[in-house]
């Protein structure tokens, strides 16, 4: 089926032609409380694992098929599963599991570039979707998820876990917009997770044989890897290259992108975006920076987003915390919201604490397990009412898309010195505050920016409506890409 085009894909998928002529609304069938609902996960040799030991512990859910293009990937995970109860069907191929009419839904954990197509494919296959964070590797494809979501009535939930913490981090934001610490003044997304160097290689990498590269690629173009880290040659390293994700901006810290817009309340892209950053304090194969400041323009306050990959000091071993180093009251993964009264930390998936100006805490929450967004998905698909999901694929794209709009400033940046970058940003305290920080940071890890210098990104001014930039074409290039046949993401899904 490598040849298959998208019109004979959906003609020989389990849909016939007469089923697309359905009302879509017939298509999202109510499963009962004691039916099994059959999952086929895609790709699980990393974050999927974690979706099927999810999946197992829901009564009345079983994971019926598994599709990896990693051969010995599949044939580990079916002897494993079949080892506990039923084996389920293996698939290289993604087309094939979808013309499958015996499985419900399919969970989707693959490399980024592949995540908006798996999902409208799957929608238009008639299967319901639970897809990974970013559910996107550009913007338009991720506003084409959401239009196949609509169209055909699927259940599609994002994989932003954060959201099923009703009664913790949905608590505190609810407590926020209450006015209880005044007006949001900032809203600060950190990522600061070690990131080691992938190291340099000296041209393209063999691909291992068990591997499908043609499917692994899909639809980003058939090039040979150049890396080949501690991972291998394919596998998760492709996060630190543009063709296939989004550096750790959209790796790790789409979570707290996503609940940094949670608290804002906003339900469209900020109207201006800028970055600053950098692929500093190591020379390897890698594209995306590992120290990244994201400035998104609301007009409610400022969203701003922070991405290390570099320890505290150089030689350490801990990571900078933000906005204090004592104890519960800043974090290296976290959200921090700047209020007039204090401020709100979410430390974690699940929990958040308020803490007012005399640094006294205030209040806290703490709601959820690991397991509790894909029991959510589970019980919108049996209801058939996607109004139920805690991550809804719209805000999976909202949130993906901010973390795109903050890459394409930095990709269209130059680098420029020190004092160049201060000069141009100096009119943004928010910005230059956190270049500040930045600056000093870089040096503890012996970074000299005056000579590896700094690329200060392409202010840009976005219409949310849109979800275009107004002012820059080559911008507006970058919101999609070009797909390599028959991996197309349609104009029309």
């Amino acid at each position: 089926m490598k040849n298959l085009t998208r019109r004979n894909f959906l003609k020989t998928t389990a849909l016939s032609a007469a089923a697309f002529s359905l009302p879509a609304s017939s298509w999202a069938q109510v499963k009962g409380a004691n039916e099994t609902i059959r999952i086929g996960v895609v790709g699980f040799r990393s974050r999927g694992s974690d979706h099927i030991k999810g999946y197992q512990t829901i009564p009345n859910v079983r994971i019926a098929a598994l599709c990896d293009v990693d051969k010995k990937v599949l044939d580990n995970g079916i002897e494993t599963l079949g080892k506990k109860g039923p084996k389920p069907e293996g698939y290289t191929d993604i087309r094939k599991l979808l013309e499958n009419k015996s499985i419900d839904a399919i969970s989707i954990a693959t490399p980024n570039h592949w995540h908006a197509l798996a999902t409208i494919w799957a929608c238009q296959a008639g299967k319901d979707v639970y897809v990974e964070k970013p559910v996107s590797n550009t913007v338009w494809e991720g506003r084409k998820a959401v239009e196949a979501a609509a169209k055909y009535k699927r259940i599609v939930q994002a994989g932003t876990q954060s959201r099923s913490s009703v009664n913790g981090i949905g608590a505190a934001v609810k407590w926020v917009h209450e006015g209880n610490l005044g007006k949001i003044q900032i809203v600060r997304g950190l990522c600061y997770k070690p990131r080691a160097s992938i190291g340099k290689t000296t041209g393209a990498q063999t691909v291992p044989a068990t591997i499908d590269y043609d499917l692994w690629c899909g639809p980003a173009p058939l090039d040979a890897p150049r890396r080949n880290g501690k991972f291998g040659p394919v596998h998760y390293d492709w996060h630190w290259f543009w063709a296939y994700g989004c550096g750790d901006l959209g790796n790790q810290g789409i979570h707290q992108m996503d609940i940094s817009r949670w608290f804002l309340g906003q339900n469209e892209l900020a109207s201006r975006v800028w970055s600053v950053g950098g692929r500093l304090g190591y020379d390897d194969d890698g594209e995306t920076p590992n120290t990244q400041i994201v400035y998104q323009d609301y007009d409610k306050a400022p969203l701003i987003f922070e991405v290390r990959g570099l320890p505290e000091k150089t030689g350490g071993k801990n990571m900078d915390k933000f906005p204090s180093t004592e104890k519960d009251r800043g974090g290296s993964v976290c959200v921090v919201v700047h209020c007039e009264g204090g401020y709100v930390l979410v430390p974690n998936y699940k929990s958040a604490i308020a803490i007012d100006k005399d640094s006294k805490e205030i209040k806290r929450w703490n709601d959820g397990g690991d397991n509790e967004h894909y029991a959510n998905f589970i019980e919108a698909l049996r209801a058939g009412k996607p109004e139920l999901l805690h991550g809804p694929i719209l805000e999976g794209h909202l949130s993906s898309a901010l973390c795109h709009t903050g890459n394409i400033s930095y990709r269209l940046g130059a680098q420029k010195s020190p004092g160049e970058v201060k000069e141009a940003i100096q009119d943004n305290k928010g910005l230059a505050e956190s270049f500040g920080r930045m600056a000093e940071h870089l040096a503890a890890n012996n970074v000299d920016i005056t000579k590896d210098k700094i690329t200060l990104g392409v202010p840009l001014k976005m219409n949310p409506k849109t979800e275009r930039f107004s002012d820059n074409e080559k911008a507006n290039d970058m919101l999609t890409r070009h797909y390599r046949a028959p991996f197309i993401v349609p104009e029309k899904v």
